[in-house]
């Protein structure tokens, strides 16, 4: 099929299932589908891969990681990607969720960083020490902040950390009510550009660029014929995105608004190929677990092996 005649499918589908409520809709079942500005829904639009699908697909989108989260563990919606660190995060706070995917970014970690103005005096992680830093609580940028303040020798209370959302964190850095912001994809884009700001660190070395599709538990065994079929989709429209990145920002900027310059970055620096849970995927994400323990942002030690589902991995299989 052409590929036009692909992402109006998808988009009539997307349509469609907005329009659907309840368990059912127009006989088809419904799965549920928790997406971050500019994540998965404009990926599996850009793909096509939605064509076909024998169930329907209701989006939700979210601002963070942490709304996402919520969302899930709720029951508001079914499944949804985020990074490594919030999902930990919301696991450790007895949220009822389990990774199913993996995917891991092909930027390296350099897609999350540190932000100071242009005409800071800072120009080490040693320098924040007093000064305001904002980010997300929970969120990778929360990690990144973490690991890189233990790196340079200081502990989380030598800085003043606001935890704000994405906007509100914005409007403080352009206004200069913080020092410093810890932020990630296209924020960082905008922030660079638009603001003059000046990456003070990044996540490359320290972030493992791993991010996971989170389900409600009780969504796992109530729609796991969809579920399965989903990941497969989504891992097929993760590899396809490799050699597509112009399409794919291009979905992007329509439904995002973002500008075709930042969504083809943000394109650049996110994308993520699928890669089984496995032991070393867990190995790594004890290593985030661990540091925010040792920073008492998570209290207690929750049982790690509990946060993973690996029955969904042939999904990510070519």
């Amino acid at each position: 099929m052409h590929r036009r005649t692909l992402l109006g499918a998808a988009l009539g589908a997307s349509a469609l299932a907005l329009a659907g409520c309840g368990p059912k809709a127009g006989g088809q079942a419904v799965l549920k589908v928790g997406s971050q500005r500019g994540g998965t829904k404009s990926l599996m639009l850009a793909s096509g891969v939605l064509e076909g699908a024998p169930y329907r697909v209701e989006w939700s989108e979210f601002p963070a990681a942490q709304h996402l989260l919520e969302a899930v563990g709720g029951g508001a919606v079914d499944l949804g990607a985020v990074g490594d660190a919030p999902f930990l995060f919301a696991f450790a706070a007895g949220g009822k969720v389990k990774a199913v995917h993996a995917a891991r970014s092909s930027g390296g970690g350099v897609s999350t960083a540190i932000l100071v103005p242009g005409s800071s005096p800072i120009r080490t992680v040693a320098d924040l020490k007093g000064r305001r830093v904002s980010t997300g609580r929970g969120s990778i940028g929360h990690y990144l902040l973490l690991r890189r303040l233990d790196e340079a020798g200081l502990k989380a209370s030598d800085v003043n950390i606001a935890f704000l959302s994405p906007g509100d964190a914005k409007a403080a850095f352009s206004t200069g009510a913080i020092d410093a912001w810890v932020t990630w994809g296209s924020y960082v884009h905008i922030a660079t550009r638009d603001d003059k700001a000046r990456v003070l660190s990044d996540g490359h070395g320290a972030l493992s660029g791993l991010g996971f599709e989170v389900a409600n538990i009780a969504a796992i065994d109530a729609k796991r014929p969809q579920i399965a079929d989903f990941l497969t989709r989504l891992s097929r429209a993760q590899r396809w995105s490799s050699a597509h990145k112009d399409e794919y920002a291009a979905v992007m900027a329509k439904e995002t608004g973002l500008d075709p310059d930042i969504a083809r970055l943000t394109v650049e620096t996110n994308r993520g190929l699928p890669v089984p849970i496995d032991g070393g995927v867990i190995a790594e994400e004890r290593r985030v677990l661990d540091l925010f323990r040792k920073t008492g942002a998570i209290p207690g030690d929750p049982d790690l092996a509990q946060a993973f589902d690996a029955s969904f991995n042939a999904s990510v299989a070519p």
